[in-house]
């Protein structure tokens, strides 16, 4: 019988971040390997270094392609790109040898998803200093599959359970934020949370569209974009077929979201989206200042390959500690393989 297990490229992020640890984590659960066949893109010496930290008591074997792996449980392979200096970096710290590492770990996978050699890319966290020092200008994961991919139509989806929250802009100022919202963009995106919604298992998916105004503008006295921008775009999508509602006051729409009067929402910029996601999937105990669950995915739509990524940074406050919580990114292998599938 042919192999079932979708292969998956899992970068393993900045190495000077919980990246690298996460990944490791993740490779000690047996259910990973269950699901898929994983393969840690990125610098061998530095996912040694994570596994003695975490504890994990597999094998670290070095290859060159996906298809030297034999995706034996006990057995992490990584496509070494070899780096990283080891002795030079050092943990929580921003440096440019880190941003070109973890950049050239996005560029393995995208290359490899695009030449078929794996199913899925399921990206580590970055940081954006770290990849400005290393003369990469780009936002984030997003922005950067979007450009190597060529793919002009593109949007960020956070999932956490029933919580799913597609932006209209991502990293950009507010004040940039209101301009993008434009009828063209925001149809664009609800016909993307629509397809979004049917790969995911959803056959008739109903789209609550956020205001961008308190109240949604009530009625302009408090913007208007909602009645030049938004309930356009939103007749146009009925029109289509698309089952969206809106413009939905912000304050309300996430909590419909939850109750399950909606299958996604539309966010109109990148924080009115995130905080709702957040607050679901994130705990975090102050009496032990540890995270108690970190559980979030971010998918890129649009995209000819399919990218999931954890919905955190890199936490460099908790890099080098070995506590790092790995939910998020067995979350992101699963929806991975789920969208292979």
């Amino acid at each position: 019988m042919p192999e079932r297990r979708p292969i998956l490229g899992i970068t393993m992020g900045d190495p000077a971040g919980v990246g690298p640890e996460i990944a490791a984590k993740a490779l000690a659960n047996k259910k990973v390997y269950e699901i898929a066949r994983p393969i840690i893109v990125g610098d061998a010496g530095v996912m040694t270094r994570a596994a003695g930290l975490v504890g994990a008591s597999f094998e670290i074997r070095a290859v060159t392609r996906p298809s030297e792996s034999l995706f034996q449980y006990g057995v992490a392979e990584v496509l070494d790109l070899n780096n990283v200096n080891i002795e030079a970096f050092e943990y929580g710290k921003v440096s440019s040898m880190a941003g070109k590492a973890a950049f050239e770990a996005i560029e393995k996978v995208i290359a490899l998803a695009m030449d078929g050699q794996i199913d899925a890319s399921v990206t580590g966290p970055i940081n954006k200093e770290s990849l400005n020092q290393a003369g990469y200008s780009y936002a984030g994961h997003t922005e950067i599959f979007a450009d190597y991919t060529k793919t002009k139509q593109y949007a960020m989806l956070l999932v956490e359970g029933d919580m799913r929250v597609v932006h209209v802009s991502t990293h950009v100022s507010l004040k940039r934020a209101c301009e993008l919202v434009t009828k063209e963009r925001v149809l664009e995106v609800i016909q993307l949370a629509d397809d979004a919604c049917r790969r995911l298992g959803i056959a008739k998916p109903v789209i609550g569209v956020a205001g961008l105004n308190p109240h949604s503008g009530e009625g302009g006295l408090f913007g208007d974009e909602e009645e030049r921008e938004i309930i356009p775009a939103v007749k146009s999508a009925v029109s289509l077929g698309i089952q969206a509602e809106g413009p939905v006051p912000a304050d309300t729409l996430f909590s419909k979201v939850k109750g399950g009067q909606y299958h996604i929402a539309v966010a109109m910029y990148h924080d009115q989206g995130h905080i709702p996601v957040k607050v679901t999937g994130f705990v975090f105990n102050n009496q032990t200042r540890k995270w108690e669950s970190v559980k979030g995915v971010n998918i890129t739509l649009g995209l000819p390959i399919i990218r999931t990524s954890v919905d955190h940074g890199t936490a460099f406050d908790q890099a080098g500690k070995g506590t790092a919580n790995e939910e998020s990114l067995i979350h992101a292998i699963e929806y991975a393989v789920q969208l292979v599938s």
